[in-house]
């Protein structure tokens, strides 16, 4: 049974010298895996491009998956940035409004790098930290079942964990498609088009036949 790559970084960089390495590092790996892609990345070429010594690299990152699992997070937080304060506001709107903001917000956030986040979607092997990978993540679920919870009068569905799950992930693999591989349906007023047809059939959804 192969062994599981260790994904965890070795310490944590603490002063600033050592920050600005590890930041080189990590801005390093991210560059080669969208010009190179995750098979071609080696520690050896990571360091190299970095300016860092192979022996500096491992005193932080044991793999380049480590490395990997560091560019995930990076990504992550800024597309949880956008996220949060795009969607501080949406308690109390009314449902079509705020289903319209969840789904642009999606949009935003499959456009931060759109490159690097094709990437680590669909190349990079599922182990360990490296599972996380999410754009539409769990604290998005979360805030998008909140939301259904204060406008339960507006719903005509009655699962409402269910009905977050359903929505999530069809505005998550709406919003992927069209940012990662339909890069024309973007292309202009199209774009506000997408997010209206999203934001529509998620809404028309949720707002149902009240059940008897």
């Amino acid at each position: 049974m192969a062994k599981k790559p260790v994904t965890r970084p070795r310490k944590i960089a603490t002063q600033e010298r050592s920050r600005a390495t590890v930041d080189s590092l990590v801005e390093a790996t991210a560059r080669i895996l969208v010009k190179d892609g995750f098979d071609k990345a080696s520690t050896n070429r990571i360091a190299e491009v970095a300016g860092v010594s192979i022996g500096s690299l491992y005193q932080y990152f044991p793999s380049k998956e480590a490395l990997v699992a560091a560019v995930i997070e990076r990504h992550q937080q800024q597309i949880m940035q956008t996220v949060r304060s795009e969607l501080a506001e949406v308690s109390g709107e009314p449902l079509e409004k705020a289903v319209r903001r969840f789904v642009a917000v999606a949009v935003r956030a499959h456009r931060i790098d759109p490159q690097l986040h094709r990437v680590l979607a669909e190349q990079i092997p599922r182990v360990g930290k490296l599972e996380r990978m999410e754009t539409f993540s769990r604290e998005n679920f979360s805030l998008f079942s909140a939301y259904l919870e204060g406008a339960r009068d507006q719903l005509g569905v009655d699962d409402l964990e269910l009905a977050s799950f359903v929505c999530v992930t069809t505005i998550e693999a709406l919003t992927h498609n069209a940012v990662l591989h339909q890069s024309k349906v973007l292309a202009g007023e199209r774009m506000e088009a997408l997010v209206d047809e999203g934001a529509r059939l998620v809404a028309g959804y949720l707002k149902g036949s009240p059940r008897a």
